[in-house]
C-alpha cells in the first residue's frame, strides 16, 4: 500500500495491543480492506465474499489468513472462523454495511453487532477517505498512484449495553448504537482529515 499509494494513518494507537478486537470499516472502494490490511498496527482477517477466492487469487487469501463466506446464505463455517479469530485473541475485520457502497455506515447489517455480542470483543471504527477521490489514468479502477488515502482509526466501544443478552431485541439494539458510533466517528474523520 505504501508503494503505490501515500497513505496517512491516524489513531492506529486506538487498536487495542492484545486480545480480541473487531474493526469496523466503511466500504466505498475496492482498496479500502488491503489498505486497511498494509497500515493496520496487527494483523487482520476479513470476511470476504467466496467469489474472490479464485485461482492464484484465492491461495493468496487463504494464505494470509483471510476468511471466505457465502453471503447468499447463513455460512456457518465462516462465522465459526470468524468467532475463532476473536477467541484467539486475533483481529476481525468487517464491512458492516455488507458490501460496497458510499461508504456512510448507512444500513448496517446484523452481523457486526452478532460478532461484538457474541465474543465480548470491543469495535473499533475505522474511516478509509479518498479512495474514491481520483481515479488513475492508466487504470480507472483504482486511485491515482502516489495520491493521499486517510486511514483514521476511532475510539474502542463495547457493543452491548452490559446485561449480557444476546437476543434478537438485544442485537437490534446494539446494531442501532453501532451506527451510532461508526457514524460520529465518520463524521469526525472527515473533520480531521478535510475529506
Amino acid at each position: 500500500m505504501y508503494g503505490l499509494w501515500r497513505p496517512r494513518v491516524l489513531g492506529a494507537w486506538r487498536v487495542p495491543a492484545s486480545g480480541p478486537v473487531i474493526l469496523a470499516v466503511n466500504h466505498a472502494h475496492n482498496i479500502d480492506g488491503p489498505m486497511l490490511m498494509g497500515t493496520a498496527p496487527r494483523p487482520v482477517h476479513f470476511l470476504i465474499k467466496k467469489e474472490a477466492f479464485v485461482g492464484p487469487l484465492g491461495a493468496f487469501l487463504e494464505g494470509i489468513g483471510q476468511l471466505k463466506v457465502d453471503r447468499h446464505s447463513a455460512d456457518r463455517t465462516a462465522i465459526g472462523n470468524a468467532l475463532a479469530v476473536l477467541e484467539h485473541g486475533g483481529v476481525l475485520g468487517i464491512f458492516p454495511e455488507g458490501t460496497r457502497g458510499e461508504g456512510d455506515f448507512a444500513s448496517l447489517r446484523a452481523g457486526l453487532a452478532y460478532f461484538a455480542l457474541r465474543s465480548g470483543a470491543p469495535i473499533v471504527p475505522v474511516a478509509v477517505l479518498g479512495s474514491t477521490d481520483r481515479p488513475g489514468r492508466l487504470v480507472k479502477a483504482l486511485p491515482r498512484v502516489r495520491s493521499h488515502v486517510d486511514v483514521v482509526f476511532g475510539d474502542a466501544f463495547e457493543a452491548g449495553d452490559g446485561s449480557g443478552r444476546r437476543t434478537r431485541k438485544a442485537l437490534d439494539e446494539a446494531t442501532v448504537r453501532i451506527q451510532e458510533r461508526l457514524t460520529d466517528h465518520l463524521k469526525n474523520a472527515r473533520r480531521l482529515t478535510g475529506r
